[in-house]
């Protein structure tokens, strides 16, 4: 044994020193959740340098910049300044890197220019302009954007991309929509520039178009190692599998259990299918947990077990055994906030800090009501999208309308609701407001009709529609709250939306969901008193540390991180598994499940489960729910049940 591998099995467990010592060859490493991916990635490019293989030689490919550079300091540590000279970074800075010294053969100069997205809707807007389309009606420069991105990572036609996007959206254009992508391309390309996405689609197109560049890079890169290889999209992979062609030693690292982002166009079969494509790969599982308890991981490999079809791991601790994860049922979102407000404080007693303890749900409406109590009392927290549910824009939008039935003379409503209409800015909106004479009363049929009058031509179609959910809701007609919302969606605002929001669906369902949460007052004044009371109990506590706050977050955006303690909401069917990802895709439920198995394998010590037993409907009925499938599933006795007492 060389002095590197007596050192390396010192600070290495079994499984993963047998991966970083694999012969060369292909090799999948399997490396499930809080298992050590990154140190085994760190190790084997210490141990091919130690053996002789020159930096320059080696491919390191992640996903973020962080990450990147966190693997080449320790790597530094390991086997000194040498390793500066291996590549590493992330798929983009890479296919970068490349495209410089060779853009002139796409037709580009080595000095190419990268735009940022602010570039990138400037040269939209300017197509829409060139096209003398209506800017004020068609659908926002990043919605297009995104439909552009999609179809970059996912290699699929844009016309199929915006036909699935705006396929309820009979007043689009979908020609012109193309047609903006088509100048969009060309005016990038005239002017010597890509975007964040050309990057990796030139990459790819650079090594099929120019074989001799791509047996250079195949030549050079004697070994490729990839980070987190389930996230990878169908462009990624094609431009890894290209390079590692010639010397075959490609080893990439990932967990098909965690493959979550199909969305955003991953595609976990690249995982799935690695064996195939490489008949003779070596496969490493790397199984031994060092951040959850046995209780946790009994839960989370039961949890994963529903997903057969995927590569089989079982998690094990190294840990000393604890408590069992809770399943909490719950009368409804109400209690689940008090709950959860109770164990809060009786952790924190315990000896527990805020910062280390979580939150986590599917969609960022499951923690409205939670967000409203921990504000009532005084408990502190920060959400990781930097947005509380009643500070977003769509939401404060939504809220605007309601305020006006309740306050004839609120100003800032008014002028929001306005500048929603095309044509319609600031100067317009406090114009009309003092024609007004500074109060306008939704029930005065005569007022709403002078809206219409002195708006812009553009603004009037818009403003009749909301002008209906107006007249709808005069006294008299019995419209609730829900109604309201649900009428100004439909006449208006869900169109708004769709041209407007990149993510309208989950807007959409953040409404819908606020409609229904509207049943539980029993007037508007008392919901709207409600909003504001913890909108002002927010900024007041604005100043408060992160280290003295519980942390929420959805659980996409929790992947790779890990609390001491976490709860999950809303555990239920509907919610999760959400009805929607389930109907609308293939793999949906397999999705669900990974996910769910995500949010689990973040707790260290200990686990909360919360499964409400009641919604409320939008009229405020109850409509009764049944426990997420996937606590279903887990075997009685891995599970401590509460229930706890209506009250």
């Amino acid at each position: 044994m060389t002095d590197h591998q007596d050192m390396f099995a010192k600070a290495l467990n079994g499984e993963q020193l047998a991966a970083v010592m694999a012969p060369d060859g292909p090799i999948l490493v399997l490396a499930a959740a809080g298992t050590g991916k990154t140190r085994t990635l760190v190790y084997r490019v210490a141990h091919l340098v130690f053996s002789g293989v020159p930096p320059e030689a080696i491919l390191l490919l992640t996903f973020t910049n962080k990450a990147a550079r966190e693997m080449l300091d320790r790597a530094r540590q390991l086997v000194g300044d040498g390793v500066s000279s291996l590549w590493g970074g992330t798929f983009h800075h890479m296919a970068n890197r490349i495209l410089r010294r060779h853009a002139s053969l796409l037709g580009y100069a080595p000095d190419y220019t990268i735009l940022d997205s602010d570039d990138s809707e400037s040269l939209v807007k300017k197509a829409v302009k060139e096209l003398k389309l209506d800017t004020e009606t068609f659908p926002k420069a990043q919605v297009v954007l995104a439909a552009i991105s999609h179809a970059a990572n996912t290699g699929k036609p844009l016309r199929e991309v915006l036909t699935a996007r705006f396929q309820d959206m009979l007043d689009v254009n979908l020609e012109a929509m193309l047609a903006v992508g088509g100048r969009y391309a060309a005016a990038k390309l005239k002017m010597g520039a890509m975007d964040f996405d050309d990057l990796l689609v030139n990459g790819l197109r650079l090594f099929k178009e120019h074989p001799d560049v791509l047996r250079h890079y195949q030549g050079r890169f004697r070994h490729v190692l990839v980070d987190e290889f389930q996230d990878t999209n169908a462009v990624q992979s094609e431009w890894v599998h290209a390079i590692a062609a010639t010397h075959r030693n490609l080893l990439v690292v990932g967990d098909d259990f965690q493959s979550i982002y199909s969305w955003r166009g991953a595609d976990y079969r690249n995982i799935m299918t690695f064996k195939d494509r490489y008949t003779d790969a070596r496969i490493f599982k790397l199984e031994t947990n060092y951040r959850s308890t046995p209780e946790i991981l009994e839960v989370a490999n039961a949890c994963i077990a529903g997903n057969p079809e995927q590569f089989q791991k079982h998690l094990r601790s190294v840990r000393e055994k604890h408590l069992l994860p809770v399943s909490a049922r719950i009368r409804d979102g109400d209690a689940q906030g008090r709950y959860i407000a109770e164990q809060v404080r009786r952790l924190q007693r315990a000896g527990y800090r805020p910062d280390e303890m979580a939150v986590l749900y599917r969609a960022h409406y499951h923690a409205m009501e939670l967000q409203l109590y921990l504000t009532r009392e005084r408990i502190p927290f920060v959400i990781t999208s930097g947005i509380r549910f009643f500070e977003q824009a769509h939401i404060k939008d939504v809220c605007a309308l309601l305020r006006l039935f309740q306050n004839p003379r609120d100003s800032l409503s008014f002028t929001r609701l306005l500048e929603l209409l095309p044509g319609v800015g600031l100067r317009t909106s406090q114009k009309v407001w003092d024609k007004l004479g500074q109060s306008f009363v939704p029930q005065d049929e005569a007022q709403r009709r002078q809206v219409g009058e002195v708006l812009p031509a553009a603004a009037r179609v818009g403003w009749k529609a909301i002008a209906q959910v107006f007249e709808r809701g005069c006294e008299g007609t019995g419209m609730t709250p829900a109604d309201l919302i649900e009428e100004f969606l439909e006449k208006f605002y869900k169109g708004h939306l769709q041209r407007v929001f990149e993510n309208a669906e989950n807007r959409l369902e953040d409404i819908q969901e606020m409609a229904r949460f509207t049943g539980k007052y029993a007037t508007l004044e008392a919901f709207l008193s409600e909003v504001a009371l913890m909108t002002n109990l927010d900024a007041e506590a604005s100043t408060v540390e992160d280290r003295a706050s519980l942390r929420l977050s959805t659980v996409h955006q929790a992947k790779g991180l890990e609390w001491k303690v976490v709860f999950v909401l809303w555990a239920t069917d509907g919610m999760f598994p959400q009805t929607r990802a389930i109907t609308e895709n293939a793999d949906g439920e397999a999705e669900e499940r990974r996910l769910f198995y995500v949010a689990i394998t973040r707790a260290k010590d200990e686990l909360f489960l919360c499964q409400p037993e009641i919604r409320r409907g939008r009229d405020g009925s109850i409509n009764f729910c049944r426990q997420s499938r996937f606590v279903v599933e887990i075997p009685k006795g891995l599970l401590r049940e509460v229930r706890l007492p209506y009250l």
